[in-house]
Order: structure tokens, then C-alpha cells, then sequence
């Protein structure tokens, strides 16, 4: 396909997405196979600000329990299969957690998540988790939103009584990928997760991790899955292969492969809040610009689970600096 050819297939396809017609698989790879990164980027940034207008939302995250977690999935750093050397703590108490809280929405977060590494949570963690989350809404004028694993029914609605806004459970991997970074549950696992989660009335924070050694077509397939169970919010990861883990020796995913999978992702998803997140700071670095400009309008500040990350004040200022609004 010549690059005229390539340019008004990008155009083309963004102006079926703006009549809310959705793409084919088949749209989505010759998509993420063109050279035109920068029409497909102007174009995702088009879809962009048509349906999401120029707010990027910013969120911060706190690890409220680290390390000891029973999965193996092969990217993480806090599974207790792998040997990482990252710090190991009980849930956090609650005092620590609020401030926490409070001091993300002094430093400009709209939206606080509070994440744990479980399978699922005991009742007594659990419980301590909702006294929490009562605290801060009292206190902190705060979004909250929680990551705790797997959910049954009637946790989600516990949490839905509580204000809780967005749980995030993300699917990582494919389906086909999966048994690839996993092998103590499987794909279908995290999205019985997610259904429930929607079914029970709470936002969906549903996204995955690319450069994991998957193909690029691998990285559609998750896309189509996540768009299935139509998420709020979508967080990409790009992966910092962590020490000690069975990823460690993989070689980083090209920024500019990174881009346009964000790019692609947009005209999948035209209307969702598409997040760049883990590893971003790492790998995109100064083209966090570009992503934001290329489909992405959401961000995670002020470090990761196990990672440290840009200070909120930075990307605010770069959000403004690039002609958009923090929200």
C-alpha cells in the first residue's frame, strides 16, 4: 500500500469512527501496519477530542499491600513466586491511605485508586478496605476507585454502596497470549471479574500490558476483548521487565510501536478514557507528549505499584504546555 494510499485509509476509517461506525479486525491491523504514524496519530487525536473533548484525566494510585501476592503472573514484581527485592508490607493502615488520598487531590489528581495485591481479599482486609474508603470520602473531595482482584457479586455492590466510582481489573494478555504470563488462573478468570463489576453498576477500569513478547496482532485481540465489555476507562501499560521475573530478559517495545497501539486502540474504542499508565515515563519519555496528542486522554501520576513515576506537577504542566486540561 503506497503512502497516499495508506493516508486516506487512516482518514477514511477515522471519519467512519466519527458516524459511530465500529472498525473491523481487519481495519485495526492494516491500521497498526502503516508507516503514516503521523496521520494516524492526528487522526486518533481527531477521534479524540471529538468524543472526550481536551481533558486528560489524572489519577493517582497507592499500593495499599505489596508483595506476597499467590499469582504468578509473569510480569509482576509482588507475585511470591519471583524474587524482585521490592518492599513487602500488610495492608496499609487507614490514617496513611487518607492522607495518601489527600495528598493526591492537593496535588491536582481528580481520582485516588486504591490497589491491593491479592487474589481476592480476605474478609478482614476487606473490611478494613470499606472503613477506609468511607474515610475518605468523608474527608478527601476525592474520585475513589479500588483494584483488589477478583470480585464476587457481593462485594462489588458493598463497594458500589460506598461511593467507589471505577474498579479496575485489567485482562493483561489475549486470550491466546495468556497462558503465556500466567498460569494459576486463566483469561476467562479476569473477565468473569470484569462482567460482574459491570453488572453490579460500578465504571469498569479495564486495560493490559503490551511488550510482553506478544505480536502485534496479539495486542488487536486484546483491544477487541476489552472493547467487549465495554470499560470506562482503559489503561495501556508498556512493560518494565522486572529483576527477578520470568520477562527480565525481554528487550523494550519501540516507542513508536507503543504510539501507534495507542493510536490503533482510539479508533477501536472512540469514546472511552484511554489511559497511558505503567512504564510510560520509562519508554515513552519526551514522546508522552505525542501519545497524548495520538489517542491517549488519561494518564496515572506520580509513580506505580512498585515504580516511581513522574510528580503530578510535571504533568500537569506538560498536559497544559501541550494545549490540554488536567482533570
Amino acid at each position: 500500500m503506497s503512502a497516499d494510499d495508506s493516508s486516506i485509509f487512516i482518514t477514511d476509517t477515522m471519519n467512519s469512527v466519527l458516524n459511530d461506525k465500529q472498525i473491523t479486525f481487519e481495519d485495526a491491523e492494516r491500521l497498526l501496519s502503516t508507516n503514516d504514524i503521523i496521520t494516524l496519530s492526528r487522526c486518533a487525536n481527531n477521534i479524540t477530542r471529538t468524543f472526550n473533548g481536551n481533558a486528560v484525566d489524572v489519577e493517582t494510585l497507592i499500593n495499599a499491600k505489596s508483595g506476597t501476592c499467590p499469582e504468578d503472573c509473569y510480569f509482576c514484581a509482588q507475585s511470591s513466586f519471583y524474587n524482585t527485592g521490592i518492599k513487602k508490607y500488610p495492608l496499609l493502615p487507614k490514617d496513611v491511605i487518607v492522607e495518601q488520598a489527600l495528598k493526591a487531590k492537593e496535588g491536582g489528581s481528580t481520582s485516588f485508586c486504591l490497589v491491593c495485591a491479592y487474589r481476592s481479599p480476605p474478609e478482614k482486609d476487606f473490611e478494613q478496605i470499606c472503613e477506609t474508603i468511607e474515610e475518605i470520602k468523608k474527608n478527601v473531595m476525592i474520585e475513589v476507585n479500588v483494584s483488589l482482584g477478583f470480585m464476587t457479586h457481593d462485594k462489588v455492590r458493598r463497594l458500589k454502596s460506598l461511593g467507589v466510582k471505577r474498579y479496575n481489573h485489567n485482562l493483561e494478555a489475549s486470550e491466546s497470549y495468556f497462558s503465556q504470563i500466567c498460569k494459576t488462573h486463566d483469561f476467562e478468570d479476569r473477565v468473569n471479574t470484569a462482567r460482574i463489576v459491570k453488572e453490579e453498576g460500578l465504571e469498569l477500569c479495564c486495560g493490559g500490558i503490551i511488550g510482553m513478547g506478544e505480536s502485534p496482532k496479539q495486542r488487536l485481540e486484546l483491544a477487541f476483548s476489552i472493547k467487549s465489555l465495554e470499560p470506562d476507562e482503559v489503561p495501556v501499560n508498556i512493560l518494565i521487565s522486572r529483576k527477578g521475573t520470568p520477562l527480565n530478559s525481554l528487550a523494550p517495545l519501540d516507542p513508536l510501536d507503543a504510539i501507534k497501539t495507542i493510536a490503533v486502540w482510539r479508533f477501536i474504542m472512540p469514546k472511552t478514557i484511554l489511559k497511558i499508565a505503567g512504564g510510560r515515563e520509562v519508554h515513552l519519555k519526551e514522546k508522552e507528549r505525542i501519545a497524548l496528542k495520538a489517542g491517549a486522554n488519561g494518564l496515572i501520576t506520580g509513580g506505580y505499584l512498585t515504580t516511581g513515576g513522574n510528580n503530578a506537577n510535571e504533568d500537569i504542566t506538560m498536559i497544559r504546555e501541550i494545549g490540554l486540561q488536567p482533570h
